[in-house]
């Protein structure tokens, strides 16, 4: 019993974090700040005070959401890795996350956007929007599924598996949120933060995607699936939410009021404020990434027929957002409605409508056997 509710905290979170990432997506759609396509063609923005609210609330947690992901699917690639062979392991992580990154690449997110652009009155063929917008081969959010199958292959012929327990400490973390502040502040010197590359391949962000890979791999080791320590999980815990009360006071006290015009100097470059980003970042993806993992061991034990079928969905709700985001979105363009109003129904409607069609596609439809 305490075994299985553990594993299925894993679940529990994977499903939450799919919600968060759907819901914020739906309201960065609506920002002047940006960060999802459908700003490019909204008809209505949020309200710069409101917009600096959501920011405040809500924005820390994009900074390190992707990592969280990365850190459980490196928790279970080991022992994947370890009961399937590479060639085995290879050839199902190519299908799992290639096709989607692939249909979605090179059909499904340009028609999805065709329309959004249609909408917005702007007279452009399929063909144009996959050709012209930047960068070349955008997947929409399925780069996630893009860059995690590069390190999975990567490590699957250059890893080597270690049977041996490993002891993870506070000092590790530590050390492991020092090298991504430095490889972070180093990469962002030549690939700022939001800049595109062919296959939005997200590199600025690859210095904590590796870490926190590598960190789930470690954790495996370390039975970090199972039980975050209390000593670690209530230092993380710390220094997760400090950093997170942190952020608004230190907008305020650097006068950061204009989200989209300020912003840049945080990006990257030889810059004080790209250093502070990138510190702000590592602590919370390291701190934050833990203490979710073991929040969800104390609180998200629950595995009933509801929690189950979620969970069954989730990784297919995560590949079709984009899609039901944009074609929400669109519908709810003659409203008349403000944004602070059309962004929270269409991320209600977007989160119950991708785990619904999560659920119908993986458990009714061969296309589970992908997901």
């Amino acid at each position: 019993m305490g075994q299985r509710s553990r594993l299925a905290a894993v679940d529990n979170l994977k499903v939450l974090l799919v919600a968060w990432v759907i819901g914020g997506h739906a309201l960065l759609g609506y920002s002047a700040v940006g960060g999802w396509p459908y700003d490019e063609v909204n008809e209505v923005t949020f309200e710069p005070r409101v917009e600096a609210v959501l920011a405040a609330v809500l924005g820390p947690s994009g900074l390190f959401l992707m990592g969280t992901f990365y850190l459980l699917s490196g928790l279970f690639t080991p022992g994947s890795l370890a009961r399937k062979g590479t060639g085995r392991f290879i050839g199902e992580r190519l299908v799992r996350l290639g096709t989607p990154f692939a249909l979605s690449a090179l059909l499904v997110w340009p028609l999805t956007l065709w329309v959004a652009y249609q909408a917005a009155g702007h007279d452009v063929t399929p063909w144009w929007v996959f050709t012209h917008r930047d960068p070349l081969l955008d997947s929409g959010s399925l780069w996630f599924v893009e860059i995690l199958l590069l390190f999975s292959i990567a490590y699957a012929l250059f890893g080597r598996p270690k049977p041996t327990a490993l002891v993870l400490t506070g000092g590790h973390l530590a050390a492991i949120t020092v090298g991504v502040v430095v490889s972070t502040f180093v990469v962002r010197l030549w690939v700022p933060a939001r800049s595109g590359q062919i296959g939005d391949l997200h590199i600025w962000w690859w210095p904590q995607l590796i870490a926190m890979f590598g960190l789930g791999i470690a954790g495996a080791r370390s039975g970090l699936a199972q039980r975050v320590p209390e000593r670690m999980w209530r230092g993380s815990r710390m220094a997760a939410v400090l950093t997170i009360l942190a952020v608004p006071v230190v907008a305020v006290v650097l006068g950061a009021s204009d989200l989209a015009g300020q912003a840049d100097r945080f990006l990257g470059g030889w810059r004080w404020e790209a250093l502070l980003l990138a510190v702000v970042e590592a602590v919370l993806v390291v701190g934050g990434s833990v203490w979710l993992l073991g929040w969800a061991q104390r609180r998200l034990t629950g595995h009933g027929p509801l929690a189950a079928a979620l969970s069954r969905g989730a990784f297919a709700a995560f590949c079709i957002q984009g899609p039901v985001l944009i074609v929400l979105a669109v519908a709810a363009r003659p409203l008349p409605f403000p944004a602070e109003v059309k962004a929270f129904l269409v991320a209600g409607a977007a989160i119950v409508a991708s785990f619904a069609a999560g659920w119908a596609l993986t458990s009714r439809t061969r296309v589970g056997r992908i997901f």
